[in-house]
């Protein structure tokens, strides 16, 4: 405690309180003078009453313990209204008698290289709020809902392991983000917090061990095939979180394609997509110095050539949007990644056609369109999706979305009734209802790169479970950080 003066002694309202006659005021508990002490400005007050006489700092205190009960109780009503005011607006609580939050953040595709990592002004902000969480005592459990580590976003010439391995690869984008690093590795040694880790298709490779390389006891929930993972934190069966590349024609695992150039691989040819998208941006939007070459039907109306053709629109579409100052036939894709040794081009991806109406083929993944279902098998789809309507919808978050309902909601087999997906960066929350004609309740986590056009960044999603009474529901609420303000987006309840 301060002094304000010689003969001026620093008034001391918290040890006043305890030193009153009023046994309301006496028995007080210790996180209730907490509370009282956030509210009370006590060097604001001390600074007013230094300006006048002794009296009137007795006159001051006289009349806080003449009317005490009544101070009390405008007191803690304040409190309860702040903390009401507290828990719609911020919900990290510092003075909280129970851990039971569940906060979801997905896709902060973290990088090896500042030059082109997607997600590096926002750095301090993301530090800034596992911080808050770190702080908090009524968060239960992070989730990392996939797209920790981005082995993905790199331009298409830059070699991402450096000729090395991917050890080496992970410890540098822990470095390269290490005030955050410090913060997670904080949280899970303190053991307070659970922290739960799911891969995402930027992190599809790495594998359990070089995760817990740089975080060490993360708790990590994975399929037994590499790259997928589904969580629902215990207790709560009818939760699911996952990061929902597992339905994406350009994104699931893909152990079948490739399997003679790169054996063992399992790399979808998404990766090639945004290697070139990840040139563009690093190449400051050109223009295009190659034309896509046309493509039209096949006239035999054979059913794989036609999703050749619909596999071949999609890549249209991408070199049309993340056009790049090279030409296609130039091998500028550097892989040695998964199995996959050199480069490529942007022919070796590209479905040709030699003659217009005719065959269609393509050398990079030859055949992807036929192993569509096989693929969904070993990535556990539940419900299988046509091949089509995957690849047509594999660029729309919205399709992405619809599938939390699909696997999940309208699936018989199924009982969940609150799905938590990342990937599309696209931050939302739907409500519908089940094959049971349940309430139920889909969240998208969005993103916290920074460049995410026509939408909010710095998401994350808090789910506060229900307590045992009858009356009670589960809330599950969307904010975002940006300019570290905790924003609500959309919230809404369910009883389990």
């Amino acid at each position: 405690m301060t002094e304000l003066g010689k003969d001026n002694k620093y008034i001391d309202i918290e040890k006043s309180i305890r030193e009153s006659k009023s046994q309301l005021l006496n028995g007080i508990p210790a996180f209730a003078i907490k509370w009282i002490m956030l509210i009370i400005k006590q060097d604001e007050i001390n600074q007013i009453l230094s300006k006048y006489s002794d009296y009137a700092k007795k006159f001051f205190m006289k009349t806080i313990q003449r009317f005490s009960s009544v101070l009390f109780v405008i007191l803690i009503t304040t409190v309860l209204l702040s903390c009401e005011k507290l828990h719609s607006s911020d919900p990290f609580r510092k003075f909280s008698m129970e851990r039971d939050l569940i906060v979801v953040i997905s896709d902060m595709h973290l990088g090896a290289d500042p030059v082109y990592a997607e997600c590096r002004e926002n750095l301090p902000a993301l530090e800034e709020f596992l911080t808050q969480i770190r702080e908090s005592s009524n968060v239960k459990e992070l989730v990392i809902a996939g797209d920790l580590l981005d082995e993905w976003f790199v331009p298409a010439p830059v070699n991402t392991y450096q000729g090395k391995d991917q050890s080496d690869f992970v410890k540098r984008i822990a470095a390269n983000n290490k005030s955050v690093f410090d913060v997670l590795k904080k949280i899970i040694r303190e053991k307070k917090i659970l922290v739960t880790y799911v891969p995402g298709n930027h992190d599809l490779t790495i594998t359990e061990a070089n995760v817990n390389l740089i975080l060490p006891g993360i708790n990590q929930k994975r399929d037994p095939e590499l790259g997928l993972g589904t969580y629902s934190p215990e207790g709560y069966p009818k939760i699911v979180i996952e990061h929902g590349h597992r339905y994406n024609f350009f994104c699931a695992p893909d152990p079948f394609s490739n399997q003679d150039i790169a054996p063992g691989t399992i790399l979808p040819p998404g990766y090639f997509f945004t290697r070139i998208a990840a040139l563009y941006v690093s190449q400051e939007y050109p223009p295009a110095d190659d034309v896509v070459p046309v493509v039209t039907p096949n006239t035999s109306g054979d059913e794989s050539q036609n999703l050749l053709f619909a596999y071949w629109k999609i890549w249209e579409w991408t070199l049309k949007t993340f056009t790049i100052e090279n030409k296609f036939d130039e091998k500028i894709i550097v892989t040695n990644i998964d199995g996959f040794t050199g480069a490529f081009s942007v022919n070796d991806v590209l479905p040709y056609q030699t003659t217009p109406g005719g065959f269609i083929d393509v050398d990079l993944y030859n055949g992807i369109q036929d192993t569509w279902v096989q693929r969904q098998a070993h990535n556990h789809v539940t419900v299988p999706i046509p091949a089509q309507q995957a690849i047509a919808g594999s660029a729309l978050a919205s399709e992405t979305d619809n599938q939390a309902a699909v696997q999940y909601f309208l699936n018989p087999k199924s009982n969940v009734r609150i799905v938590v997906f990342g990937h599309s960066h696209v931050p939302t929350m739907i409500s519908s209802f089940d094959h049971l004609q349940q309430k139920s309740i889909y969240v998208n986590s969005g993103t916290w790169i920074d460049d995410n056009p026509n939408r909010t960044t710095m998401n994350f999603v808090v789910i506060t479970p229900q307590k045992d009474d009858c009356c009670s529901k589960t809330h599950v609420r969307l904010y975002n950080f940006e300019n570290e303000v905790i924003t609500l987006m959309a919230e809404d309840s369910v009883r389990l």
